[in-house]
């Protein structure tokens, strides 16, 4: 899913989505809640399964605030593509089984780490009967460019777009102020 509507058929025309990874991050994740909370914007959260443990809190307050909770891998791996069948279903049931117990749902949805994607990542999460999302708009947050250059690159988003954010996995700050 690249778009909006590929995820949602009722999405206003209008409408973009903001995904936010790598996280939970017990110092950036609640920054970000609050601002979403200010604002009324409901976000996809897509959760490193190896930090769900020491942040169940945190996903819950998630799920309870109607943000979305999508599995992002358990240990991030970006070369993801080139990894054999039962490396990456382990991958993908583990952040799975760990998520499913905290919130009482499977996540219904999955990004492979970098997007990276190949025919066993698809199929992976095909078994799982999630829907594989991707991005069109990337302000390189992780990168750590400015706010200001975020701030211009989400805001040069269509209708539609998918909007990748990063509340974990570093200094988030500037993602934190462009929000």
């Amino acid at each position: 899913a690249f778009k909006v509507t590929d995820i949602r058929k009722d999405a206003p025309h209008n409408a973009i989505a903001l995904t936010i990874d790598d996280g939970p991050s017990p110092y950036y994740t609640p920054r970000v809640l609050d601002l979403l909370a200010k604002h009324d914007v409901h976000a996809t959260f897509c959760l490193i399964g190896g930090q769900v443990p020491a942040n169940e809190k945190l996903i819950r307050m998630m799920v309870e605030a109607g943000h979305e909770v999508a599995n992002h891998t358990w240990t991030h791996p970006i070369a993801i593509a080139r990894f054999a069948r039962a490396r990456i279903d382990r991958e993908i049931d583990k952040t799975q089984q760990r998520i499913t117990e905290i919130t009482g749902r499977p996540p219904r949805l999955f990004r492979s780490p970098g997007g990276n994607w190949s025919k066993a990542v698809f199929d992976a999460v095909g078994r799982h009967g999630m829907i594989p999302i991707d991005w069109d708009n990337d302000p390189r947050d992780w990168s750590r460019p400015g706010t200001g250059h975020i701030i211009d690159t989400m805001s040069s988003g269509a209708a539609g777009d998918i909007v990748l954010c990063h509340d974990g996995g570093g200094d988030r700050s500037e993602t934190v102020h462009a929000l």
